[in-house]
């Protein structure tokens, strides 16, 4: 059974879960992850869920307020690989919209990569649109930015 748990970057499993986030972007994208390492720190002001599949951590993703404060930007979405096609990225996606919402937030932006096509189906099927890449990933190739107005 899938659970979800909002929580801070200070969570033990949200932690873990961010290495293996890392791996499996050094994987993904071996020539150009060292040009966003600085980028993919968690801030302490983040909202994160976990979630959890029969108690064990299986997936993550937060957002922060960005400098127009009613937007939010989606970060560090995961789903550990044998627990993928079972919905939890759906489910922290939503989740998180929930939240940014009851926050009275009016949308999302995020950032992903082209060899994500998992994940860029995702955000498509819950109705993000894509934009111009935004900084850092103005002049990035792998980059693919998205917007999704609540």
């Amino acid at each position: 059974m899938i659970s979800l748990k909002r929580t801070t970057s200070n969570d033990p499993d949200f932690c873990r879960l961010i290495e293996l986030l890392d791996k499996d972007l050094w994987i993904r994208y071996p020539d150009t992850q060292q040009n966003f390492v600085a980028f993919n720190h968690v801030k302490l002001d983040a909202n994160v869920i976990v979630a959890y599949d029969d108690g064990n951590a299986a997936g993550c993703g937060c957002y922060r307020v960005t400098e127009n404060e009613s937007v939010i930007e989606i970060k560090r979405m995961f789903v550990m690989a044998e627990n993928r096609g079972m919905g939890i990225a759906k489910a922290i996606l939503l989740e998180l919209e929930a939240w940014a919402l009851e926050e009275g937030k009016a949308g999302a932006i995020l950032e992903t990569g082209t060899n994500n096509p998992e994940a860029v189906a995702l955000y498509y099927k819950f109705g993000f649109e894509r934009i111009e890449n935004y900084e850092p990933y103005v002049n990035s190739d792998d980059s693919i930015c998205m917007k999704k107005i609540f």
